[in-house]
């Protein structure tokens, strides 16, 4: 499975404002300092850690969580839909459908079952 630009990297800083998740290096970089900003699943400590082809990042935009995973390294910043075909977007909560997640990725309370009354029977509120 080979993927162009496979052996390139770049820095996540410069990667982050070439996808558009930030204007600015310096806003990445105040990103990266939030620990906003997650690549295969650990913290980007600093804006030179290198990515490449196939890392997935978690980048938390806002009060929005990205999932994403990078097909090929962009060149520029380009426009935002230059920027989109150069990674994949990853929807979590469908790949682990069944694991007590509701569609905004918090857990599921689910009430107790509760026993089906016979007609006659009192209710336990008035």
């Amino acid at each position: 499975m080979s993927r162009e630009g496979a052996g390139e990297m770049l820095r996540i800083d410069r990667l982050l404002v070439y996808l558009r998740f930030a204007r600015t290096r310096s806003a990445a970089d105040a990103l990266i300092a939030r620990a906003a900003v997650r690549r295969n699943r650990r913290h980007v400590l600093r804006g030179a850690e290198c990515a490449r082809c196939g890392d997935v990042l978690t980048v938390m935009v806002g009060a929005e969580v990205r999932v994403i995973e990078l097909l090929t390294l962009p060149a520029r910043r380009g426009s935002p839909a230059e920027a989109r075909s150069h990674y994949r977007a990853l929807d979590v909560f469908h790949e682990i459908a069944g694991a007590g997640l509701d569609p905004n990725g918090q857990n599921t309370i689910g009430g107790a079952p509760v026993p089906s009354r016979a007609p006659g029977d009192p209710e336990d509120f008035s």
